[in-house]
């Protein structure tokens, strides 16, 4: 593993509030020393909040349990990402026929991918986001059909992967941060750190 960031962040112990694999994956290839624990957490909003407010908002409250638990040396970062597009949410779908709605709505239009971080310690809170535009080409039905079927997108906002097979034969262009699509802007994540561990 990379140990650049081993003792840059020393003494502080990161916490990584977050299940996905995807997250997990890019703070291990970054090298930064981390544990992960996450708290289940209803991700309801209200439904006047559009784009970053909805992002900004879930982050906020997969952070809350931490709060009454945190030692000054922790930061605990939770993530949100969230797809938006023809000013309307897409979240994770509830099951495969919403996954290949979702798809058959952004197929053809350019849609934005809106992740906010939240770094949270004992006495404060800092919260960035940012903000990737995506253009799909027109997709097939038989293309959707087969991208969900095969790969189960259920997990994921917007109900695709960038980084999968519909991301190399769907995707046209890309305006901003590929890691931020994928679910996590690391260079925006790191210059944060770097910034709340040498003050």
């Amino acid at each position: 593993m990379i140990k650049m960031y081993t003792d840059k962040f020393k003494p502080f112990e990161i916490i990584l509030a977050s299940n996905s694999p995807r997250r997990t994956q890019f703070f291990r290839e970054a090298g930064i020393p981390f544990s992960v624990k996450t708290f289940e957490v209803d991700e309801v909003f209200d439904s006047k909040l559009t784009g970053v407010e909805i992002s900004d908002y879930l982050v906020k409250l997969k952070a809350k349990p931490f709060l009454d638990h945190l030692k000054p040396n922790q930061i605990v970062i939770t993530a949100d990402t969230i797809v938006w597009g023809d000013e309307k949410y897409f979240g994770k779908p509830k099951n495969m026929d919403e996954a290949k709605k979702m798809l058959s709505q952004l197929s053809n239009k350019s849609h934005q991918v809106i992740t906010s971080v939240a770094f949270t310690q004992k006495n404060q809170q800092k919260i960035i986001h940012e903000t990737s535009s995506v253009t799909f080409k027109k997709l097939s039905s038989s293309e959707i059909e087969y991208y969900v079927n095969e790969f189960k997108p259920v997990d994921k906002a917007g109900a695709y992967g960038i980084q999968e097979w519909i991301g190399s034969i769907g995707i046209e262009s890309i305006n901003g941060s590929y890691t931020n699509i994928v679910g996590l802007p690391m260079a925006q994540v790191l210059q944060s750190l770097e910034k709340l561990t040498s003050n």
